[in-house]
């Protein structure tokens, strides 16, 4: 077991770093002085009441750039639904068969994570 003392961002941190049986490293952290708090998380858009069963995801985690489709609007399979950006690419994420937009989740700017419900078919 090795101890470290680690600075980040002028926050100082005492670390424990442990070898497990399988022989990969362990860590533990604990604040040194009190860490600054996590910017609260942004409210997540709940699904409208009249959401469809079919969901669109996002394939990559990344910012919402531009949502090409409006509730109410009939889409067909591989139709762009919402355009995220990860790693300054543009990525469609696309509708996964035929049929109407129900919901639209998010908006533009948003940071979504990988598999997130974007917007909903019916």
């Amino acid at each position: 077991m090795k101890n470290y003392t680690i600075t980040v961002n002028g926050n100082v941190y005492d670390v424990t770093v442990e070898e497990n049986s399988a022989g990969a490293p362990a860590a533990a952290a604990a604040p040194r002085a009190a860490a600054p708090k996590a910017a609260p998380a942004a409210p997540k858009a709940a699904p409208a009441a009249g959401a469809g069963s079919i969901e669109v995801k996002a394939g990559a985690a990344g910012k919402v750039f531009k949502i090409e489709a409006s509730v109410g609007q009939s889409v067909k399979k591989g139709d762009a639904v919402v355009i995220i950006e990860a790693m300054k690419m543009e990525i469609p994420v696309v509708a996964p068969e035929d049929g109407t937009v129900a919901s639209i989740n998010v908006a533009v700017g948003d940071a979504i994570e990988s598999g997130a419900v974007l917007a909903t078919l019916n």
